[in-house]
């Protein structure tokens, strides 16, 4: 069964690129599974297991299987624009936002799992699936960004204290795609090669793209790209909005370690699968190279919901606010957080507008919760 489970991702991308072959009223499965999965996963109990799999190989199958699906999604859109001149405004819609939800999950969690492993087919894979949501770079900034600076305010994919999904989103995606093209550029220079020359990754992740848009432009036509890539862009940004539910509001200090606590995890069943152990959170930002089933759910975790349920509240921020996030943070304050980290975290309250709720904290037990 732990190896069984990792096939419902790929399973529901081939459904959703036979929904496009169906046509008509099917093209909407693939958003639909966003609102079925999130009510299922909201009331399944958390899953705090251990996978026990012991074959790499085989384990990775699926991981594969839904990085190669994600692009194939796309030009089965483009198929399906092909064959129904004349369709719809509402088909239309039903399969830009399927296939700007299948990128975001599964796609994302899929090729994360690709470019963190070594070998180089694996981070090829890894990097140029990520064509289906603009961002064949994405890696540079995860990995030297994201990973070394988590939790602090060089950190843009955790969200400060009062920060609205809508605000944080657009700042991520910039803050991602500068961060990424800048550091490229300042490796080329160490190299001795121009910083902006034909050595840097960005012009590779543009050739891709006219690549691709060229295999489904002769599949379409211009309908099919402008399809395609309208749903690549809603994918940038809901692939950005992820980061902010698995790190918002968390601190740590430039000089502080990084530990299991300055991340939150999402245990529910189905939040585990469809992201590839991704909610699963806290190992992997202890140990980058570990691959999705060898991690362990961390058992001192703040509770979380579902990252579905998570998805939907931020929608309405007074509902992620004050009903998920606040009461976790405060916890997390009290619990975990060292004094230098309740120092920022105070400021970030005050500036938010929030409760002040540190005067109770004493210094002495909040260095031995963050030992």
């Amino acid at each position: 069964m732990d190896y069984a489970r990792y096939y419902l991702p790929p399973a529901l991308q081939l459904g959703v690129i036979a929904s496009f072959l169906a046509g008509g009223p099917w093209v909407w499965f693939g958003i639909s599974t966003l609102i079925i999965l999130g009510l299922i996963d909201s009331v399944l109990p958390n899953d705090f297991a251990t996978r026990r799999i012991g074959n790499k190989t085989l384990a990775d199958i699926p991981v594969w299987m839904s990085s190669l699906l994600g692009p194939a999604i796309y030009l089965a859109a483009a198929v399906w624009v092909a064959r129904n001149p004349g369709a719809a405004v509402h088909e239309y819609v039903g399969v830009i936002l399927s296939c700007a939800w299948m990128s975001a999950v599964p796609l994302v969690p899929a090729t994360h799992e690709l470019y963190h492993q070594r070998g180089k087919i694996r981070r090829f894979v890894g990097r140029y699936c990520q064509i289906c949501y603009l961002d064949c770079t994405r890696e540079i900034a995860h990995v030297v960004g994201h990973h070394i600076y988590v939790a602090t305010d060089k950190d843009g994919d955790t969200a400060p204290r009062g920060a609205s999904l809508y605000s944080f989103t657009p700042k991520a995606v910039l803050h991602s795609t500068k961060e990424s093209w800048l550091t490229e550029a300042e490796n080329l220079e160490k190299m001795g090669k121009a910083r902006w020359g034909i050595h840097h990754r960005l012009w590779k992740a543009v050739l891709a793209q006219l690549v691709f848009q060229s295999i489904v432009f002769a599949i379409g036509g211009w309908t099919a790209v402008a399809v395609v890539l309208t749903g690549m862009v809603g994918a940038r940004f809901w692939v950005e909005s992820f980061n902010y539910f698995q790190h918002y509001g968390l601190i740590r200090t430039h000089e502080g370690a990084i530990d299991r606590r300055h991340v939150w995890n999402h245990f529910k069943p189905l939040s585990r699968i469809m992201a590839f152990e991704i909610t699963n959170h806290a190992d992997h930002h202890t140990n980058s190279y570990a691959a999705f089933h060898e991690l362990v759910p961390d058992t001192k975790w703040i509770p979380m919901p579902s990252v579905f349920v998570c998805f939907f509240a931020a929608l309405v921020p007074p509902l992620w606010h004050n009903l998920i996030v606040k009461p976790a943070l405060k916890r997390w304050d009290h619990e975990m957080a060292s004094p230098a980290e309740l120092e920022i975290a105070r400021e970030q309250n005050r500036k938010a507008g929030w409760p002040n709720w540190f005067d109770d904290i004493n210094p002495q037990q909040a260095s031995t919760a963050a030992a």
